[in-house]
């Protein structure tokens, strides 16, 4: 594994990748920073990854809307939280989805009652990949904008970037 940092303009991030996958991008100073990777012990340094992913921030950042389809994204999480972040990149640049509305689609896919709104949030507050997979645009059930691991100012600042 290698990270390296980003300078966005909403404060530094810790990108963290292996050989072929995106493991992590995280605020310096965002809870849950580096999910359980011993960010400590891991080089620093580059790869194709890594280039990739800043090449899609710096996209993003300039207010263009990439696609997450050629990054190799590998979130390290239970498979209902694996579940969780792939509904949250069908969530559309300037969209929001609530916590409930998230649980009602996941039932939808499994076919039978899947999780609760609660289970949901604390999936969407342990999203180890900021940014690209969007936690940013799950809201409350009445359109609020509720806890964001990177903090609300930075969610804010998202949601108005993508014209949310």
């Amino acid at each position: 594994m290698l990270q390296t940092t980003y300078a966005s303009p909403l404060g530094q991030l810790i990108l963290l990748a292996d050989t072929s996958h995106l493991l992590g991008v995280w605020y310096f100073d965002q809870t849950h920073l580096g999910a359980n990777y011993p960010l400590e012990t891991i080089k620093h340094g580059t790869s194709p990854v890594l280039k990739q992913t800043a090449e899609w921030l710096i996209a993003y950042f300039n207010g263009q809307k990439p696609t997450i389809d050629k990054l190799s994204l590998a979130p390290e999480a239970t498979p209902f939280r694996q579940q969780v972040y792939r509904v949250l990149t069908t969530i559309p640049y300037g969209q929001t989805m609530t916590y409930q509305q998230i649980t009602e689609r996941l039932s939808e896919l499994n076919g039978h009652p899947t999780g609760s709104a609660r289970a949901v949030g604390g999936a969407v507050g342990h999203n180890p990949i900021s940014i690209i997979i969007p936690c940013h645009r799950v809201v409350g059930s009445n359109g609020s904008l509720t806890g964001y691991a990177g903090g609300l100012a930075r969610k804010k600042a998202l949601l108005a970037l993508e014209r949310a």
